[in-house]
């Protein structure tokens, strides 16, 4: 229950981001629903893809596709000025995105037996690849490569998960880590932590 609770909040949250990208940059309905469903759904298809297991395909995913199509549709058809004043709350849903669908990556990797390294990489790419795919497809610079700490929060989670300091199969310690992802995402956003090491040089 605790993982369904963690997904239906990352593909909502994604699918809310992916539309709101979309509709600033002037999409159509179907840009826009393209846009949306490739955010939540992209990470775990390229870490499928990446990691040599089974692809699960958009429309295998179930009732979660419809989560995001239902939350795509809030989106484009709600008045437009409410959705722009959405969109200062992008930062708060894309965190809850990144936090879960990054446990969820690692906890994937545990299950399929991995070592640490592939539990690193599958949190990682399952917690940015939404987004990366977000941002390329609207023709923008990918968040995860300019912007704040963002991806080393996703590796942080595969780290603990992968070591055993957190129990994913633990309902507690499972949400301690995703709230605290969480927190630190949004700290690092409001903060300007940044990994720019020759901004600290020229300090």
């Amino acid at each position: 229950m605790s993982w369904e609770i963690l997904n239906v909040a990352a593909v909502a949250a994604f699918a809310f981001s992916g539309a709101i990208v979309a509709l600033n940059e002037r999409y159509d309905i179907f840009g826009t629903f393209i846009l949306g469903i490739a955010t939540p759904f992209a990470g775990g298809i390229g870490r499928n893809i990446a990691l040599g297991v089974p692809v699960i395909h958009v429309w295998e995913q179930g009732y979660l596709l419809y989560v995001a199509i239902g939350t795509i549709a809030v989106v484009y058809f709600f008045p437009k000025s409410w959705v722009m004043a959405w969109d200062r709350w992008n930062i708060y849903l894309d965190a809850i995105g990144l936090s879960a669908f990054a446990l969820q990556g690692a906890a994937f990797a545990i299950d399929q037996d991995f070592p640490l390294g592939g539990v690193l990489f599958s949190a990682v790419l399952t917690g940015v690849g939404g987004g990366v795919a977000r941002d390329v497809l609207a023709q923008r610079r990918p968040m995860v490569l300019h912007q704040e700490i963002y991806a080393v929060w996703a590796m942080a989670a595969g780290l603990v998960i992968g070591v055993g300091i957190i129990s994913i199969e633990s309902v507690f310690q499972t949400y301690v880590l995703f709230l605290s992802i969480i927190v630190l995402r949004v700290l690092s956003y409001h903060l300007g932590w940044h990994l720019r090491f020759r901004d600290l040089y020229r300090l």
